[in-house]
């Protein structure tokens, strides 16, 4: 039985891995906007029902996911830290290494930050995406600094910081631009 197992879930796998990638030739060549989720379940050889079990999201998740991974990954971020690595700083090498601040991206991930940059649509699921996760960040900050979970300046912090990629993320230079926000979070949070 393990192995009927292993079968289902690398085929799930590669159905899920076979409509992204449909996904993101088709938005790239010819815009997010005039593609139709019909049109990526054909390319990839799938019916629009199995597209929508594998990214119930739609069309933006194809290309974002359904974010799960970044409240894990957020979370790791805080939590795995080293003894003198502050809270701030943990979160800005975090997000150093992710969509438009990591200088080592592939070409194929460029391309799909750049596809999301410059679409609203992708811009707004993003955002949507981080900014979900306000709460599971507030509470892992406040965790860490040992400040009470309902605590508003905790929340506020969280807030600001998911606001980053958006924010950052669209200016002329990224990194720069990162950087520069985590300064001034620096300045209003001195002990995180």
């Amino acid at each position: 039985m393990p192995e009927t197992t292993g079968r289902r879930e690398r085929k799930k796998a590669a159905t899920r891995q076979a409509l992204s990638e449909a996904a993101l030739r088709l938005f790239l060549e010819r815009g997010f906007d005039k593609v139709t989720v019909a049109q990526v379940a054909e390319a990839a050889d799938a019916a629009v029902t199995t597209l929508f079990a594998h990214f119930p999201g739609g069309k933006e998740a194809l290309i974002l996911g359904d974010g799960a991974e970044r409240a894990a990954a957020l979370t790791a971020a805080v939590r795995e830290r080293g003894p003198d690595v502050s809270i701030l700083d943990a979160l800005q090498a975090f997000l150093a290494t992710r969509g438009p601040f990591d200088p080592r991206r592939s070409p194929g991930f460029r391309r799909r930050t750049d596809l999301v940059m410059r679409t609203p649509a992708l811009r707004a699921y993003a955002r949507k995406l981080w900014t979900e996760n306000n709460a599971v960040l507030a509470a892992v900050i406040a965790e860490a600094a040992d400040r009470p979970a309902d605590d508003l300046s905790v929340r506020v912090l969280a807030r600001y910081v998911l606001e980053i990629p958006d924010l950052a993320g669209s200016e002329p230079d990224p990194r720069h631009a990162l950087e520069t926000a985590f300064d001034h979070l620096r300045q209003g949070w001195p002990g995180f």
